[in-house]
């Protein structure tokens, strides 16, 4: 390990979440900066100094360097702070992962090949499309069926055209 303070962020953060989390085949977990303070302390690391902590394992070279990228962060919009979680997705072998961490080929490839968010959510969204197609007919269109709903009326409007 080099020497700076940094650098043991990102060595104890890849020794005690990624390393176990790659090598037990884990898609996704977690670092709750929190946790990672108390790994930190008792090697002298100072113990206000958060800021560091959130940027040491959010930085481009920790999160490539791993094969991990960020999904999600919990906690305030700086996201520096004590009660910061950076949630992570596996998607390959870094450089500080040994081969024999990876399980099989197989599952590399799956990690490599894994939906984006953002394909996700797409995906999902067209699933839901034309869901209620029907049940707007019956009310007589959209329009009259939130009307329906807007109102104080237990019973459904009787059904019409469509408008």
């Amino acid at each position: 390990m080099r020497g700076g303070s940094s650098d043991l962020v990102r060595e104890v953060a890849f020794q005690r979440y990624v390393r176990p989390a790659i090598s037990s085949g884990k898609r996704q977990f977690s670092i709750a900066v929190k946790d990672l303070m108390r790994e930190l302390r008792p090697k002298g690391f100072p113990s206000s100094n958060y800021s560091q902590i959130c940027s040491s394992i959010k930085e481009k070279a920790f999160i490539k360097g791993n094969g991990i990228r960020v999904i999600r962060l919990e906690g305030p919009p700086s996201g520096q702070s004590s009660t910061v979680v950076v949630h992570y997705e596996v998607i390959g072998t870094g450089a500080n992962s040994s081969k024999e961490e990876v399980v099989d080929p197989k599952q590399q490839s799956a990690l490599e090949t894994a939906e984006t968010p953002a394909a996700r959510a797409q995906r999902l969204m067209e699933g839901l499309r034309g869901l209620l197609k029907e049940e707007y007919e019956e009310y007589g269109g959209g329009e009259a069926f939130l009307r329906w709903i807007r109102s104080e009326d237990d019973a459904p409007p009787t059904p019409g055209p469509a408008r």
